[in-house]
C-alpha cells in the first residue's frame, strides 16, 4: 500500500519529479497545489495523475475557464483532481487562446465530455479530438460566448416557453436589474439608491400600543 503525502510540499516534489519538462510552473497558494503545464502536454500529465500510484487523481471534478482579455493567451483552462484514497485535491491549469485546439482529455476521464463542451459553448474555446464537440447550453445557432468579459449584455435574444402559446419563443434581452457599482468590501454599498427593502431598516420603531382601558 502506498503512503500518503505528509504534506503538500512533497506531494509537489513528486509530481515534478515525476513530470521533469512536462511541468511549467507549481505552486501552492492558499493552501492548495496549482500546476501550469503546456497545452500540448495536458494529456499526458493527466494520465500520469491519474495512474502514478503515489498520486492516484482518479476523479475529475471539473473543468473551467477563466478570461483575460488583455493576456495574448487570454484563456486558462482550469482541471480539478481529486484523489480520494490520497485525500488530496490538485488544480492543473493551461494557457490558450480563441483558434489554438486544446487536445481532449475524454480518453483520459470520459466525464470531461460535458465539462470541455460547456468551455467550448461558454469561452469558445476548441478541443481536438473531441467526440462530439456542439453547443451545450446555448440555443440553436446563437453567436458569441456568453462568458467572455468583452461579451455584450444586450443586443441579443432569448429564448423562454410562454404557457399561454404553448412553445418556445424568442425575446429580447431584458436586464432585470439596474447595473450597479460594487466597492467589493460590502456588495450592498457603493450604490446611490436605496434597495427594496433597505429603507425599513431606517424607519424609527413602531410605537407601542396604548395601555388597555381601565373598567
Amino acid at each position: 500500500m502506498q503512503t500518503p503525502f505528509e504534506s503538500l510540499d512533497e506531494l509537489r516534489e513528486h509530481i515534478a519529479a515525476g513530470l521533469g519538462d512536462r511541468l511549467a510552473d507549481a505552486s501552492i497558494t492558499y493552501g492548495e497545489l496549482t500546476l501550469v503545464v503546456p497545452r500540448e502536454q495536458i494529456v499526458s500529465v493527466l494520465t500520469y495523475l491519474r495512474d502514478n500510484g503515489r498520486c492516484q487523481f482518479e476523479v475529475l471534478i471539473d473543468i473551467c475557464g477563466v478570461d483575460y482579455p488583455a493576456r495574448e493567451r487570454r484563456f486558462d483552462v482550469v482541471y480539478h483532481l481529486l484523489s480520494v484514497r490520497q485525500n488530496q485535491r490538485i488544480r492543473v491549469k493551461l494557457e490558450t487562446d480563441e483558434t489554438a485546439l486544446v487536445p481532449s482529455v475524454v480518453g483520459v476521464f470520459p466525464a470531461a465530455n460535458w465539462y470541455e463542451r460547456e468551455a467550448y459553448d461558454m469561452y469558445g474555446m476548441p478541443f481536438s479530438g473531441h467526440p462530439d464537440l456542439r453547443r451545450l447550453l446555448t440555443d440553436y445557432g446563437f453567436e458569441g460566448y456568453p462568458l467572455r468579459k468583452d461579451f455584450p449584455l444586450t443586443g441579443y435574444v432569448e429564448v423562454r416557453y410562454d404557457d399561454e402559446l404553448k412553445r418556445v419563443v424568442y425575446d429580447r434581452v431584458r436586464l432585470t436589474q439596474e447595473f450597479r457599482n460594487f466597492d467589493f468590501e460590502s456588495p450592498w454599498e457603493g450604490v446611490d439608491y436605496v434597495l427594496p427593502g433597505d429603507e425599513k431598516a431606517a424607519a424609527p420603531p413602531p410605537a407601542p400600543p396604548p395601555p388597555p382601558a381601565k373598567s
